[in-house]
């Protein structure tokens, strides 16, 4: 799965705990809303001795751009508000250390933004909207960009990733960079998921002993403790699916080549790609919208000239799944009894809601795990010497080699837990030219695509393939690295097909989502019965910082 230095240099400095509740109170009088007149969804956290009433908790894109075109709400008094909270609950309190760094330009961003609407210029439904982005996209202002290592501090990326660009021309406001699993959990084959050199352990927000997966671990987490209002994590394999999944988001894997990964620290030039994480499919289909396109730094985005369209929203229809044909992947559940009731009332309200679902197993279901760890091995290799080539001459790091030696000659701060296996096996690895890869490539494609999904898609005439995203999230072990409870990322991932995971209940305290699963470039189609799905059966509840579970929960 593509997947400790002290952060308060890079959060705590940002903004002070007695300035937090000030500037928390001012962002509610700007907004004009109270504690008294909250709506329902506001929350209140109870740990560790941060009480501080939000005012913005699981508020959407939408009724944010409503408020602030009514003149109620301020981008200005939003991103306060959100530094003000992981001031409060990420880098005090409950140290979720979800959010590696904030941006010390955010509220400058956000003034801008302000005054652009005032003067009667909107850019969109990002305008003015808090966005985190995972800490493995470049971003050429006063952050690093590093992917958690502390190999890369120091070194600022040159320019802005092609995402980035996109997301401040519609308007966004990055707040910060999220934490992750160090080089999106490609370093050791016993990792913990969401700990990294430089940003430490990041904490499942719903029972603060479990673990957060990944590796777009920083971004889960934050995104659904309301930190900011959505964010862009990154995938190979899993990297969206399972945090989205495990802390209780909706999360969009896109086809490969929808959005661009030029500036992003690359794995796997077959399935990388970055995409939303969002509390809600209206927020994601928006999120996508703006990040995706055309990018003449990554030749893999030219088929989404034809295939993109410019506004995922239009799909968000609540009667999507009547008359849809939807297929139960039953070869991909049983990861977990209590997971498994969950889904099959996921699968009665699929019918309730009009769809006609049939059982429609994938047969190739772990077929392709020793093509693709050939084909990650050797792609990685080839990306990351090319990515730190395009970092200038300000980067001490040029190559893998000097990754290697770098976490060698710093195990205590790098390695105290893990060591660095998969870099050392990537290191091994020749050429993209070389046989090997190419038949492992060839394998994967074959298995993955046209005996896999294609096959199933066509077979039984159906929209969407459906299973369990993951199994129940597991207690955090440094030193044992990940007890993974099972899950269904490579199905899409090693296609470079779509994938949408929304919640769809609740285990003892943990959420788990369901996947839908489509071929290629049918985000449109996956986003329309995501969103019907998600209206009819409302899934999602906010976390509650539990510091554990406890019997009977």
């Amino acid at each position: 799965m593509s997947d400790t230095m002290d952060r308060r240099h890079f959060v705590g400095g940002a903004v002070a705990s007695a300035a937090s509740l000030m500037i928390a109170r001012d962002a509610e009088a700007e907004s004009g809303t109270s504690v008294k007149d909250r709506d329902a969804s506001a929350d209140v956290v109870s740990h560790g001795g941060a009480d501080m009433p939000f005012a913005y908790a699981e508020m959407s894109i939408r009724t944010m751009q409503s408020r602030m075109a009514a003149g109620t709400l301020t981008s200005h008094a939003l991103t306060v508000a959100y530094l003000a909270r992981i001031a409060a609950i990420d880098a005090k309190g409950p140290s979720l250390r979800a959010v590696m760094e904030v941006n010390p330009d955010a509220m400058t961003i956000a003034a801008l933004m302000d005054a652009e609407r005032k003067a009667g210029k909107a850019r969109g439904p990002l305008h003015g909207i808090p966005v985190l982005i995972k800490d493995n996209i470049d971003t050429a202002d006063k952050m690093q960009t590093t992917a958690g290592s502390l190999a890369l501090v120091g070194s600022p990326a040159p320019r802005d990733a092609f995402i980035v660009t996109q997301l401040r021309a519609a308007g966004a406001v990055i707040l910060g960079k999220t934490n992750l699993s160090e080089w999106a959990n490609f370093r050791s084959t016993r990792s913990s998921s969401g700990w990294s050199g430089r940003g430490g352990q990041t904490r499942n927000p719903y029972v603060l002993d479990r673990n957060p997966c990944g590796s777009s671990s920083g971004t889960g987490a934050a995104i659904s403790a309301n930190l900011a209002a959505v964010g862009i994590g990154t995938e190979t394999d899993g990297s969206i699916i399972c945090p989205s999944s495990i802390c209780g988001l909706v999360g969009i894997k896109p086809t490969v080549g929808l959005v661009s990964r030029s500036g992003i620290i690359p794995i796997s030039a077959t399935q990388d790609t970055a995409g939303p994480m969002t509390r809600t499919v209206s927020d994601a289909a928006a999120l996508l919208s703006a990040i995706s396109g055309v990018d003449t730094r990554d030749a893999a985005t030219t088929p989404s000239a034809i295939h993109r369209v410019a506004d995922y929203t239009t799909f968000l229809d609540a009667n999507a799944l009547r008359g849809a044909r939807i297929g139960v992947a039953r070869n991909m559940a049983g990861f977990h009894p209590d997971v498994d009731a969950v889904f099959e009332r996921a699968i009665a309200a699929l019918r309730k809601a009009g769809a006609e679902v049939v059982d429609a197993d994938v047969p190739t279901v772990g077929k392709t795990d020793d093509a693709e760890t050939e084909v990650l091995l050797y792609e990685f290799k080839d990306g990351i010497n090319a990515y730190l080539a395009s970092r200038g001459a300000t980067s001490r790091m040029k190559s893998l080699d000097d990754l290697i030696a770098f976490n060698s000659a710093n195990a205590p701060r790098e390695m105290p837990w893990f060591g660095q296996e998969q870099f050392e096996k990537a290191h091994a690895r020749g050429s993209l030219t070389d046989a090997k890869y190419l038949e492992a490539l060839a394998t994967c494609r074959r298995l993955s695509r046209t005996e896999g999904i294609d096959t199933v898609l066509a077979a039984h005439r159906i929209d969407a393939i459906i299973a369990p995203s993951n199994g129940p999230t597991w207690p955090t072990d440094h030193l044992n690295g990940d007890h993974y409870t099972g899950g269904n990322s490579s199905v899409a991932a090693v296609a470079g097909y779509p994938s949408i995971t929304v919640p769809m209940g609740m285990v003892h305290e943990l959420p788990v989502g369901l996947s839908f699963i489509g071929g290629a470039w049918t985000e449109g189609r996956l986003i329309a019965l995501a969103y019907a799905f998600e209206q009819a059966t409302n899934a999602r509840r906010a976390p509650r910082l539990l510091p554990t579970i406890v019997a009977g929960a």
